[in-house]
């Protein structure tokens, strides 16, 4: 019997660039880098959890404005262990472990693809493997009642209605019931400009309706600048991980790290 040879080490890190762009619009550009650089952290240590020292080392921190700026990424796009210090990501995971899988599905074809050449090479017989059936779209009208139905329902309909629907078809039974589905779509496409809105196939196929809640909320800084806009404040700038407000005349800036938001004069 031959061994499947399997691989847990991969070097390239799939990024989905929709998804990534309209999650992170609201980041400064050092924020991003210190995003990706965590990603490719994980990534390299297989998914399996880190500290927040290990991550302010790999950030090369120095400081506490540094230390600030990895601890809000780190809480809004990883997920630590109750009680533990000990981040993860659950998308690398996830993307990880079907890496995993397809390898292994891969080594285990090839040793029966080499096992019928073996049986072939010794008997002089030709032993053909059974097919794979192809799936038979299950219905003759075209889209299904319950994909059409959720389709309605879409508030942004982004992207090829008839590849969403294959998507549809093969992970429907995971989906929740189609009112709900649609919902968690729409929320989450709530103030995501629509050059970032990612099509509903991709959405479907990278099961984003999984995600926590902690991670499909939107950014809590819009919502802050709403707020300072009824208080009459106007928006300015972003600069560093501070918010630049003008009113009557005077500047204003308020740390985005800073969790009561205290409003501080620029002198």
């Amino acid at each position: 019997m031959t061994k499947e040879r399997t691989t847990d080490k991969f070097h390239a890190l799939q990024l989905f660039t929709d998804t990534f762009s309209a999650e992170t619009v609201h980041l400064t550009n050092q924020a991003i880098g210190i995003y990706i650089r965590l990603l490719c952290f994980a990534w390299t240590k297989n998914t399996k959890p880190f500290t927040s020292e290990s991550a302010y080392r790999i950030c090369q921190c120095i400081d506490d404005t540094c230390r600030k700026q990895v601890d809000y990424i780190l809480q809004e796009f990883f997920k630590c262990e109750d009680g533990k210090d000990a981040w993860t990501q659950k998308r690398l995971i996830r993307e990880y472990d079907y890496l995993k899988n397809k390898y292994l599905k891969k080594s285990i074809s090839g040793s029966i693809g080499a096992e019928i050449r073996w049986n072939k090479s010794a008997n002089g017989k030709s032993i053909a493997p059974s097919p794979i059936p192809s799936p038979i779209p299950n219905s003759s009208k075209g889209y299904s009642e319950d994909f059409q139905k959720l389709w309605k329902l879409l508030r942004i309909k982004r992207g090829s209605k008839y590849r969403a629907y294959q998507i549809y078809n093969k992970s429907h039974n995971e989906l929740p019931n189609i009112t709900e589905t649609s919902e968690i779509y729409n929320k989450q496409m709530e103030g995501v400009e629509d050059k970032f809105v990612p099509h509903f196939a991709t959405w479907l196929s990278q099961k984003r309706w999984e995600i926590e809640e902690s991670d499909q909320k939107q950014p809590s800084m819009p919502n802050l600048r709403e707020k300072m806009q009824k208080l009459g404040y106007i928006f300015r700038h972003t600069e560093d991980h501070f918010d630049y407000f003008k009113k009557d005349g005077k500047e204003f800036k308020i740390d985005r790290y800073d969790k009561d938001h205290i409003i501080q004069n620029v002198e």
